[in-house]
């Protein structure tokens, strides 16, 4: 890449930091580039981006009100105004709001996106998070979800140093679980992507000449890479009430039945004078 968004391993993520820098770098530079292209043209009021602030999601929206807010996860480096040395410098920058991701301060269908830049891998309940993020989104509201694939390089790559301790690290998401959560929470998943399909590598230089797997990997085995990205959208069932007193005027089609003499039986009929009987 001739001009790395992260330019020196200091300011990778602790998170993201198995996967070194060059990796980061293309990553942080992937979904800069999706966002920009994807959320130009999100119209609406209110959106909140959830974590990663070195990503700025919200940049090329139009939005009147645009909210950077940060998880629980991202608390002690904020609580004392510093980062840690590790830290992205756009982590520095005071954010709008500090929120839990299981407990959201907005009230129901208040918001017209949300963008979760790898927000759920780091929540202590991802189930909570898009509960929350189903109740604060208006209907037709629209969310953005990455996330790291754990059958990719680069979820293997960011797993491995946390197999070893006992707090673990966090948790990766596949991208089929995540697209089951968002249908049975009435989201209908309308954009999905992935990028990031060359090895893990800690050099520039090996990057590089591995470049050419991007291009065999997304068009031989697109949901290997190494970063997934899912856009969707809330829906509502819709209906409508019929009155009451319409209702129960509205007549059957169907014939009312009407009862028939019939003429093959002699009750009714007067008796004949030869039927008679004298009493004499």
């Amino acid at each position: 890449m001739d001009h790395p968004i992260i330019e020196n391993q200091h300011l990778v993520p602790t998170w993201l930091t198995p996967l070194g820098q060059p990796t980061v770098s293309r990553l942080l530079a992937w979904e800069q580039a999706q966002a920009d292209a994807l959320l130009a043209d999100v119209f609406g009021y209110h959106a909140v981006q959830l974590g990663w602030p070195a990503l700025e999601a919200l940049r090329c929206n139009r939005m009147p009100h645009r909210w950077q807010a940060h998880a629980e996860f991202e608390w002690p480096g904020i609580a004392k105004g510093l980062t840690a040395p590790n830290e992205a410098p756009a982590a520095a920058r005071a954010p709008h709001v500090c929120l839990d991701s299981r407990a959201w301060p907005w009230q129901a269908d208040s918001l017209d996106l949300v963008v979760l830049p790898h927000t759920l891998e780091q929540s202590a309940d991802p189930h909570a998070c898009l509960r929350e993020v189903e109740r604060v989104l208006i209907p037709e509201g629209q969310v953005l979800i990455t996330g790291l694939n754990p059958f990719s390089f680069w979820g293997v790559q960011h797993a491995r140093p946390f197999r070893s301790k006992s707090s673990g690290g966090p948790s990766l998401i596949a991208y089929p679980r995540l697209r089951d959560w968002l249908r049975l929470l009435g989201f209908e998943v309308q954009v999905s992507r992935f990028g990031g399909w060359s090895p893990a590598m800690g050099s520039e230089r090996w990057m590089q000449r591995l470049q050419w797997m991007d291009t065999v990997g997304e068009r031989w085995g697109p949901i290997f890479g190494g970063v997934y990205l899912l856009m969707a959208t809330k829906r509502v069932p819709g209906g409508r009430l019929l009155p009451a007193r319409p209702w129960r005027t509205v007549r059957s089609p169907a014939a009312a039945t009407v009862p028939v003499a019939r003429s093959d039986t002699s009750i009714g009929q007067p008796l004949a004078k030869k039927d008679a009987f004298d009493p004499r």
